[in-house]
């Protein structure tokens, strides 16, 4: 069976063996936003389904210790969720006796906030300030360094939680996306269309590529880092990665570097994926000495956080042939303003930081959300917890 045929039936099977209540999740969610009442449509079949599909699926990881262990813990009384009052229904068997406080936005939130134990899905500077007695922030996003840098968050020890790995089909499905646009050369062919060309010569066929046997170099091997290089693998490349703290990973990926060999390891990539979170360490991490070390070849592709990139660095790198293109999901600045060059450039792919979303993920999110409310009420270990001196 060739290697082809092999990942079908492989996916074919995985689909067929997937628990009943996973696939339940496939039918809740929505394109965005906090809860709308469509979202509470196909919720509302789920009253009964618990977590465990979800943390298996994902790998989610709970803390070593219960909560009920974190000092200044004590059962809460009220929480402000971002939502309307439909969704708060829904969560409400989760938190038996506690007064949930629906806020469909940050201004209602701030105005909730005060008395309230904890928040789910929001988290701002004047919501900690007029929160005195948060202990808990449950994020609706993987990223976490905006509410980790907030000082009070640190100060006064509150416990953030996050959606760590819950975005990584989707976000590994639009790096796939921006990667066969360039490989297959669409970024190109359909601006052709639009003006009405037949022109097949508006890509050399050089640059037009097979796969198959390619370097893929994924930067971040975290939960998303992960799903990219496993899309990756199935599809022939060879996949090297970078993470902070070990250099295990997964069989399908060839080779686990550390932050030190970044650059070693750029040099053999033919594309180069930022899967890593935004801190300290990884801010401006892809500038001029970077782009330098990647062929001219190759391709950047940015799906985790703008501020990763000196954004003038990689104009630059794209303008000069230093590199082939770019697909960025993130931008510095956030939103790009319209008369930045970037959106000008032909080699590049822009998307309005929309990776992380679809049909299914914002059911995944507040599944996770509601099992994370169950878990803090009862005092059990959390899931998804963030390190806020790391942040992440």
């Amino acid at each position: 069976m060739s290697r082809f045929k092999q990942v079908v039936v492989d996916v074919f099977r995985a689909t067929l063996s997937r628990p009943a209540a996973l696939l339940v999740l496939c039918c809740v969610g929505c394109d965005s936003g906090p809860a709308p009442a469509a979202e509470l449509a196909s919720l509302q079949g789920c009253e009964d389904c618990d977590a465990s599909d979800l943390i298996s699926r994902f790998e989610l990881r709970e803390a070593p210790n219960p909560v009920r262990e974190r000092p200044g813990w004590s059962p809460p009384r009220r929480i402000v969720v971002r939502g309307d009052s439909a969704l708060v229904d829904w969560l409400r068997p989760a938190a038996p006796g506690v007064d949930l406080v629906a806020a469909p936005d940050r201004g209602a939130a701030v105005r909730s906030v005060p008395g309230a134990d904890a928040v789910i899905g929001f988290c701002s500077a004047r919501i900690v300030a007029a929160g005195t007695d948060l202990k808990w922030i449950q994020l609706p996003s993987a990223g976490a360094e905006n509410c980790v840098g907030i000082p009070e968050v640190r100060e006064r020890g509150i416990l953030i939680t996050n959606a760590q790995r819950i975005y990584g089909p989707e976000i590994s499905e639009h790096v796939m996306a921006m990667l066969f646009s360039f490989s297959r050369g669409l970024y190109r062919y359909i601006p052709e269309q639009r003006e009405g060309r037949w022109n097949r010569g508006a890509v050399p066929r050089e640059q037009l590529w097979e796969l198959d046997g390619r370097t893929m170099l994924v930067v971040g091997l975290g939960g998303i880092g992960t799903e990219v290089a496993k899309r990756a693998h199935a599809l022939g490349m060879r996949v090297v990665a970078t993470r902070r703290s070990r250099r295990t990973g997964p069989e399908f990926v060839d080779y686990v570097g550390l932050a030190d060999e970044l650059y070693d390891l750029a040099g053999q990539a033919d594309v180069v994926v930022n899967a890593a979170p935004l801190t300290p360490e990884t801010a401006g991490i892809f500038d001029a000495t970077f782009f330098a070390e990647m062929k001219p070849t190759a391709y950047f592709i940015n799906v985790a956080r703008g501020k990763s990139v000196v954004t003038a660095d990689l104009v630059e790198a794209l303008e000069s042939g230093g590199i082939a293109g770019a697909g960025l999901d993130v931008t510095d600045p956030e939103p790009l303003p319209a008369e930045h060059r970037l959106w000008r450039l032909p080699n590049v792919i822009i998307t309005p930081h929309v990776a992380g979303q679809s049909d299914r993920a914002r059911g995944r999110l507040w599944l996770l959300a509601r099992e994370n409310l169950r878990r803090y009420v009862a005092g059990e270990r959390m899931l998804s917890v963030v390190d806020v001196e790391r942040g992440y």
